[in-house]
């Protein structure tokens, strides 16, 4: 049991990494850019963080907008092989011209993925992706049947994620499944992991839900201190058994359980290589942040200039340390969370350290 406590030897490393995060946000280097390029979706999950509609009221960015920026702003002052964009939504397969953009996108050198829920993925759209140079692709698929038919509101949610899920794998091109666990499932860990390498699914990523869009409105769908520690004793043993390629998603510090549960040491990349451009135009770090946090907009502002000169709440934290993060032992290291955990004000939502307890 890992829980808080930092032993010398993490703690060293741990020191070791902050003078590395402090050159990477120093040198802010872009090398993953997000399209929010719909907020349409097909589902009416109760966790979505975007709160997404069928019939979105914010029409789809134009494809020709995006590329633009690309042509004007990012591929002038990066390497394209060494910038992946990612398509996000929403639900990105609402976009019929979904594979119109991936060829435009790898025409310029870059390499592309998406993230999807998978309800309308069939084999002809999925090959058509394929042939548009799609590179990598995630799939929410959050427990049994039950369970995720009733987070995701469909009755045929399960089975269309379980058919994306067994098409991709497959197919030869990086992907992973997405579960985010909710109490129900906390004690079906097991059983889940199972089903998942029985199904030929070699690559599995977790996150827990934090209290923005839908799911703040939705206490059944949080963990408690004691489930949230059960999830990472059970990250933990399963990267050490290695029948599956297991992770906890970058967002947030975790204590003794920091390198046992995924690959690296914490640290938020929004804002320091990670952008985003929303399909209002507005520019920010990752797509999970607030609208607060919005650097400026590309139909105002030139998105070169806001990448290399804003951005200062995301580079520079000292901003966050206050209410309960001002006297925390482990600031150094976490400093105060990922940028998504902060509400308009600037306060701290959710804290995973605290969440150790």
């Amino acid at each position: 049991m890992k829980g808080k406590r930092l032993g010398l030897r993490k703690y060293l490393g741990l020191k070791l990494f902050r003078g590395i995060r402090e050159q990477v946000v120093e040198r802010h280097s872009l090398r993953t850019l997000f399209w929010e390029c719909t907020l349409r979706c097909n589902l009416q999950c109760r966790h979505c963080g975007s709160d997404c509609r069928t019939d979105a009221q914010l029409s789809d960015m134009p494809l020709e907008d995006f590329l633009h920026v690309l042509d004007t702003e990012v591929t002038p002052n990066t390497d394209p092989s060494r910038v992946l964009i990612i398509f996000s939504g929403g639900e990105v397969l609402m976009r019929p011209d979904l594979e119109r953009a991936g060829k435009e996108v790898s025409r310029r050198g870059y390499k592309w993925g998406m993230v999807t829920n998978g309800m309308a993925l069939t084999q002809q759209r999925f090959e058509a992706l394929l042939n548009a140079g799609l590179s990598s692709i995630s799939v929410s698929f959050d427990g049994f049947e039950t369970i995720h038919n009733d987070i995701r509101q469909n009755p045929l949610s399960y089975e269309r994620a379980l058919s994306a899920l067994r098409m991709i794998s497959r197919s030869g091109i990086a992907y992973d499944a997405i579960t985010c666990v909710t109490p129900e499932l906390v004690a079906r860990l097991e059983e889940w992991k199972e089903l998942l390498i029985n199904q030929g699914i070699k690559n599995w990523r977790i996150f827990s839900i934090f209290p923005a869009g839908r799911a703040k409105r939705d206490d059944k769908l949080h963990l408690s201190p004691e489930q949230f520690r059960k999830v990472m004793e059970f990250i933990a043993a399963t990267r050490k058994e290695g029948r599956i390629n297991l992770s906890y998603a970058c967002e947030g510090f975790l204590g003794g359980y920091e390198t046992l549960v995924r690959d690296h040491f914490y640290m938020c990349a929004a804002g320091v290589n990670v952008a985003s451009i929303r399909v209002n135009g507005d520019i920010s770090g990752c797509t999970s942040v607030r609208a607060n946090y919005t650097q400026g907009n590309i139909y105002r502002d030139k998105f070169w200039d806001v990448w290399q000169n804003r951005f200062e709440k995301f580079r520079n934290r000292e901003w966050a340390k206050k209410d309960e993060c001002k006297d925390c032992k482990v600031w150094q290291f976490c400093e105060g969370g990922g940028m998504h955990l902060r509400d308009d004000e600037g306060r701290l939502m959710y804290c995973h350290y605290k969440m150790l307890k």
